[in-house]
């Protein structure tokens, strides 16, 4: 700052003012700090100003998977929105672990973000304290709770198992089996999809279970898994994700099996590939882009002085019928 000064041939105290009051300093003066900026390349310590000004324009953003289209596109919808605002994006990937997302929170909050936006709603006690003594607005996306921190945005995955059992249950499948990843969330779709799925059929739901994350190649290693303990004819594979389904759909076809006539299976997310499977997927749609939108106009409201807003924003889900079930 002092040699941006020396260049504008102004004192240190002016170029303070220029930064953060600009309009308490002549348009002349302020165009020569400008290009002394511009020719020294200098950044203003944002850590500085946010300790001062208490703001720093900043939104950290914790996700289980940076490279996940699911969250990717959740995450583009609503950086758009953010940035039309006046915030930048920090982003951290925690997997599926709430101790790495706690050390995540703890780091994050020492930079001083004005808002963050978690994945899910069930984080460590110590992550919770954290969070509730920063007193910034917090939004927890991809569910929803009665007791959020702040606001939450997403949609019930106890209703989504539930109905994708009534869809096969519906269509006629009296078998049914589910390749589930270590998720949380997973789980919980998989426990209601088994207790809905039994319930109407009176038939036991195989499972297949993972601790690590959804991949193509583990989908056709659960679905081979299925086949050789017997899975009986016509059942319906429910997959925790379509990464999982897409394997299956590629196991079932190297096997010789004719889906959805011997096996019906459905996936979650409905990614951009889903349609274009063959045959093309049933799957479980989450509009990312609605979800990601709905989470930062939630931020925005939060920001304002007089929030108007909901604690509560339940999105829905859908199921997208198509040729695998």
């Amino acid at each position: 700052m002092a040699e941006v000064g020396r260049l504008a041939g102004v004192s240190q105290v002016t170029v303070s003012r220029a930064l953060s009051a600009p309009e308490k300093v002549s348009p002349e003066t302020l165009t020569r700090i400008q290009d002394a900026i511009a020719r020294t390349g200098y950044v203003p310590n944002a850590v500085a100003g946010a300790l001062a000004s208490n703001k720093s324009n900043l939104i950290a953003a914790l996700v289980p998977s940076v490279t996940n289209i699911v969250y990717a596109s959740m995450l583009h919808a609503f950086s758009e929105i953010m940035w039309q605002h006046g915030y930048q994006i920090m982003l951290s990937e925690t997997g599926f672990d709430p101790q790495r997302e706690e050390k995540a929170i703890a780091t994050h909050l020492s930079r001083r973000p004005d808002a963050i936006l978690l994945t899910g709603v069930h984080h460590s006690p110590a992550a919770r304290r954290m969070l509730h003594n920063a007193g910034i607005p917090v939004v927890e996306v991809w569910d929803v709770s009665d007791t959020p921190i702040d606001r939450c945005v997403g949609f019930s995955h106890i209703e989504a198992g539930s109905a994708v059992a009534d869809f096969a249950a519906d269509a006629g499948y009296a078998h049914a089996a589910t390749i589930t990843a270590g998720d949380e969330r997973a789980l919980r779709r998989r426990d209601a999809f088994t207790a809905r799925f039994e319930r109407r059929t009176g038939t036991k739901v195989e499972q297949v279970n993972y601790a690590d994350s959804a991949s193509l190649g583990v989908g056709r290693q659960a679905l081979a898994a299925l086949v050789e303990r017997g899975l009986p004819p016509h059942a319906v594979v429910f997959c925790s994700s379509d990464q999982f389904a897409h394997g299956a759909l590629i196991e079932a076809a190297v096997r010789g099996l004719s889906i959805p006539d011997e096996i019906a299976i459905i996936g979650f997310g409905d990614q951009e590939f889903a349609a274009s499977t063959a045959p093309a997927l049933t799957s479980v749609r989450i509009d990312r882009q609605v979800l990601g939108q709905t989470a930062a106009y939630a931020l925005v409201d939060r920001f304002g002085t007089n929030p108007t807003g909901p604690k509560v924003y339940n999105v829905g889900f859908e199921i997208v019928r198509r040729q695998t079930a």
